[in-house]
Formats: structure tokens, sequence, C-alpha cells
């Protein structure tokens, strides 16, 4: 197997940029309100020299760098760009999984017979998507999914990094345990206070060790990944875009009934958005942030994709009322997102 992870460079900020070249050397941050509770959705890299990065608060992020300029995401202009872009990709790569706006899997192993080849088609992506649209993109190259996503990350912006068989272990082991896939805050938190502080620790791990800091699936998931093992294909039968929306309060919320209406406000206009473009769902998450920032996602997967407002809504609220069973408190954001999108609507009874 021979597979790219594919990553737009500061992907909202880049096309902001192409819109109003003057961009290009201020700060700048989109995202919401720095005056209010808004998150940084991306950041230009002359932001980032400040410290600046997705999913700091707006009003950290003023704090850092006062002559920041923030712009609010303009989502259709990026869905535009983003279908040029993967229009572009497929024309070198035929199969992809995108999992995002900005971000993907190529199946290299499909048009390119060995890694030299592959590289190669590797900079004629990159060529194809700077042609079509004048972004950038940087790619990691590997033998499986979770190697070549980290990879991408390891030169950006613009850079391609290639991790040969057999390499893999010796690419990870250095790295932060919080640059693997899947390690989240929580974990991070547990394995370093056992000392477990890079890939490499956590791929030593015995299997009692691990049973004592990660108990169950999970742990044995991230051990493999941590030793550069990952056995998923790419999923091309119907591609993992995710659509979603949320709402930062201005003062943190515990009325079940107002989340409740946040979130069905939230379904009509993803729902909108489904049947604009002829698509339905299968997975729904709701999102929660609580005043702490510590963030809480619950999810459902359905056998059958969905695309009205009332399910959508209904679903929404039930995983808001489960989550807020496992930790009660207020909430500083809500927010629903639909995964699993089909491009051809299923039909509903009337």
């Amino acid at each position: 197997m021979i597979v790219a992870h594919l990553d737009l460079d500061a992907f909202f900020a880049a096309v902001e940029e192409l819109e109003d070249p003057s961009l290009k050397t201020k700060p700048l941050v989109v995202g919401g309100n720095p005056h209010g509770r808004g998150v940084v959705a991306t950041a230009n890299y002359v932001a980032r020299e400040f410290g600046i990065h997705s999913a700091m608060s707006c009003a950290e992020a003023l704090r850092r760098c006062p002559e920041a300029m923030f712009l609010e995401p303009r989502h259709s202009l990026y869905r535009d760009y983003s279908r040029a872009v993967w229009d572009s990709v497929r024309g070198i790569v035929p199969t992809v999984e995108r999992t995002g706006l900005d971000e993907g899997y190529l199946d290299l192993g499909e048009v390119a017979p060995d890694f030299l080849r592959a590289r190669e088609l590797a900079e004629a992506v990159q060529t194809a998507v700077r042609g079509t649209t004048n972004l950038t993109c940087s790619l990691g190259v590997a033998p499986s999914k979770v190697v070549a996503k980290v990879a991408s990350d390891s030169r950006k912006p613009g850079g391609i990094t290639v991790v040969r068989p057999g390499r893999e272990s010796a690419f990870l082991a250095p790295l932060a345990v919080r640059k693997l896939p899947g390690v989240g805050p929580r974990s991070a938190e547990r394995l370093s206070t056992s000392g477990i502080e890079t890939v490499g620790s956590l791929a030593a791990l015995s299997d009692e060790e691990l049973r004592a800091l990660l108990p169950g699936k999970v742990g044995r998931l991230l051990r493999d990944r941590a030793r550069g093992i990952d056995p998923r294909e790419l999923e091309t039968q119907s591609e993992r875009i995710s659509i979603s929306h949320e709402e930062t309060f201005a003062r943190d919320v515990s009325e079940r009934e107002r989340l409740h209406d946040e979130l069905r406000r939230m379904a009509d206009r993803l729902a909108d958005h489904l049947r604009r473009d002829g698509q339905s769902a299968r997975t729904v998450t709701t999102k929660l942030r609580y005043g702490d920032f510590s963030i809480r996602t619950r999810s459902i997967t359905l056998d059958v994709a969905v695309d009205d407002a009332q399910t959508i809504g209904d679903l929404a609220c039930r995983l808001l009322d489960r989550a807020l069973a496992d930790r009660p408190g207020a909430l500083r954001l809500v927010g629903v997102g639909l995964k699993g999108l089909d491009w051809h609507r299923q039909l509903t009874l009337a």
C-alpha cells in the first residue's frame, strides 16, 4: 500500500490572501469575534509567529497580537476552492478519500509502482493544485494512513515527506506523543504522568504497562499506530467530507431548552445545505465546550443517510442529553456536525 495524505496549508487564511493579496504580509486570523468568545479556525503563517494557532480563543489571539486582522469564515467561498483543488487532484490520482475541505488521502499505489514514482506523483499533485488555485499543500507519503497523516505535517508549508516501508517506527519514535492521531489531551496527560512523552515510548510499552495506562481497545490501537501499524484502507464509497455549524455563547448556558433550540436551529441550516447540494448524511455529531474549554463530542451513525432537519435535530438533542448526563455543566459552545455525506440523496416517504 502506498498512500499519501494531502493537507492544504492554512487553507481558510490562504484563500483570504488570494482574494485580497494585501493580507499576505499581515497577521491574519480567520475565526470568531476577538471581543467575544470566538475561536480561531486558522491563522496565516505571519500570525503563527505570534503563537496563534487553531482552536485558540480569539481573545487570546488578540492579546498575543493586537495588530492581527480578524475575518469571519466564508464557507461557501472555501467550498468553491476546495472543489477546484480536488478536481485537479483526481486528474492525477483517481482514488481519493476526502476527510475535509482541506485534507484527504490519495491512493498512490493504484498509479505508482514504487515509492520513487509515488514521490514524483506527489510533486505533480502539488503542481496541479498550485496551477489550478494558487494554493499550496503539504503531502506525506507512507505505507499507511496514520504515518502519511503525521508525515504531511512535518514539512509545512509546501513540503513532501516520504516514509518508506520499514522506516515507520524510526520516523515516528522521536515525535511528541500528542502528534499521534488519536492521542487526545487526557490520554497525553495520563501518558505524561508515567514518563511517556514520545511516540517511541508509547510504542515500547508492554501489554501489562499498556493495560495500566490505556486499557481496552483504544490503548492497543494507539500502540499499533505508534509502531506504524494501521491496516485501514481508503474509504471511497461515501467520501467523508464533513459539514458543521457551532455557536459560541456570550455567557455560559445551562438551560436545556435553550441548548436544544440552538441545536435545532443549526440542524435547519445543515439540512438546507444538504438539500441544496443533493446530499445526505449518515453520522450526526454534537459538540460541547464547557466553561473550562474542555470539549466533549457524542456521535451516532445511522444505517440509512438522512437529510431532514427534524431527524438531525432530534438526534443532536439526544446526543447533547447523553453528554450532559456524563458531565453536567454550563456550556460555552454547542455545535452539530454531519459526516458520511453521500452525494446521492436517499428517497424518503412523505
